[in-house]
């Protein structure tokens, strides 16, 4: 190697070359807004994306599959929604149904149908599914069934659409993807032999025509193929040429299958990771994250619920909240807001802001009580227990509230909104320390009142 000569006649080793940089950086030019359920699901996160949807370029699903449902009311029409991002609506949206969302691809169809019946149009330049994303198959939803059975007293409340079922057949790693049905379909169907091979050794009561599904799946392929996309690149592209990228999340924090009260949960991540991982996004991607909470607690289904109203109270609460699931049309358990809960899920999820729906449901009631803090075995306890055993066992500490009596249904503006509902704003925004920006008090997009 060449020496450079000092000017003292000795020789120095060659300097390094300072290295500049041009590569540019990997941050976006635009961020995602995410909008979560912080409860058990059913708070009204269809309504608030609906609402974010009319400004967004791009709606994304990210996990579960049609065990969840959102209502979108818009301009007296009902639409649901089970699979389809309810931003697909906004006629300018592309709607992208992500990698780890399972699609029961009869069902999407009869969705789509169901909704155009309805007033959607023009759907069919602007939805978008992920090669990558798992299909739930009719004898995924048989098995759901089976399962339930085998559990007895112990069931778990599913709605036995096959959600688990083919959430494990994705971690077994003998699940079928979107890819796999529009790719070589002689070895789609060699998997799809095995996969139903796999299923009647355990449950040996299920049948299959395998010819008959196979001829349908057939058909399927060709009906999905002009939506499906490699949709990792396409979202990372759209964040890149500065579009709005909103994500609505499926079920909520406390049914997330790490989170949530294990066992009575979904079989996905419905918390802000599972956000990154069922559209392929890194954390620097992520801007603004909304948790959307209920002005009172419902839940579907088994498990606990330390405030439920087994009461006239909880009774009433269902009747003006119209409290049915839109999947499973079975009546939801009523009880007060529970703040220690939301404490939690702010802890996991890092919501930047709260939108506090259905407000106008406690119009009526005198006396409001709010779950302030939980006891266990006679001592006040910081944290959320992460057994049923242990929270099924908390006694609830309540502060009681004044009612406001009066209807809140018209109110489009902060100041019109009587007293002692602002008391009960501020209580919510003081113990979670994170700001209410919206108040809905109707079902329309038009009755969110913005602060």
């Amino acid at each position: 190697m060449q020496q450079q000569a000092n000017g003292d006649g000795t020789t120095a080793s060659p300097r390094k070359k300072q290295r500049t940089s041009n590569v540019a950086t990997n941050d976006p030019i635009s961020k995602v807004t995410v909008v979560l359920g912080a409860q058990w699901g059913d708070e009204g996160k269809g309504k608030v994306v609906d609402m974010l949807a009319m400004d967004a370029d791009v709606v994304c699903r990210c996990q579960g599959g049609n065990n969840a449902g959102h209502t979108v009311v818009v301009e007296g029409a009902e639409f649901d929604f089970h699979l389809l991002p309810s931003g697909i609506i906004n006629p300018r949206c592309k709607s992208v149904i992500g990698n780890g969302v399972v699609i029961h691809l009869p069902g999407l169809f009869e969705e789509l149908e169901k909704n155009e019946s309805k007033g959607l149009k023009d759907w069919e330049d602007r939805l978008i599914i992920s090669d990558r994303a798992h299909i739930v198959f009719d004898f995924h939803q048989q098995v759901d069934g089976l399962q339930e059975l085998e559990k007895g007293t112990q069931s778990l409340g599913t709605t036995k659409k096959g959600i688990g079922p083919t959430y494990s057949s994705k971690a077994a790693r003998n699940g079928l993807r979107i890819g796999d049905l529009l790719g070589d379909f002689d070895k789609f169907s060699q998997k799809f032999n095995t996969l139903v091979t796999s299923y009647q050794k355990m449950f040996p009561a299920l049948h299959v025509d395998i010819k008959t599904e196979l001829d349908r799946y057939k058909q399927y392929s060709e009906r999905i193929r002009p939506y499906v996309k490699e949709t990792v690149q396409y979202l990372h592209q759209a964040l890149k040429d500065g579009k709005k990228v909103l994500v609505e999340g499926a079920n909520a924090a406390m049914l997330d299958i790490d989170f949530g009260t294990y066992p009575y949960v979904t079989s996905s991540n419905c918390s802000i990771g599972g956000v990154l991982t069922g559209l392929g996004l890194p954390p620097n991607t992520i801007g603004e994250i909304i948790g959307v909470v209920k002005a009172y607690t419902t839940r579907v289904g088994d498990g606990p619920f330390p405030t439920e109203l087994l009461d006239s109270t909880g009774e009433l609460l269902q009747k003006r909240g119209h409290e049915v699931g839109v999947t499973t049309k079975r009546k939801r358990r009523c009880g007060w807001l529970d703040l220690p809960l939301l404490r939690f899920t702010v802890l996991v999820n890092g919501y930047t802001s709260i939108c506090l729906t259905k407000l106008d449901i406690l119009d009526t009631l005198p006396e409001i009580k709010v779950c302030i803090g939980y006891r266990l075995n006679g001592k006040d306890i910081d944290y959320f227990p992460s057994s049923t055993s242990e929270l099924v066992k908390v006694e609830v500490v309540y502060e009681k509230v004044d009612g406001w009596q009066s209807t809140t249904e018209g109110v489009r503006s902060l100041d019109k909104l009587p007293s002692n509902a602002h008391k009960y704003i501020r209580i919510i925004e003081e113990y979670l320390n994170v700001p209410v920006k919206w108040i809905g008090v109707g079902a329309g997009r038009e009755s969110v009142i913005a602060l």
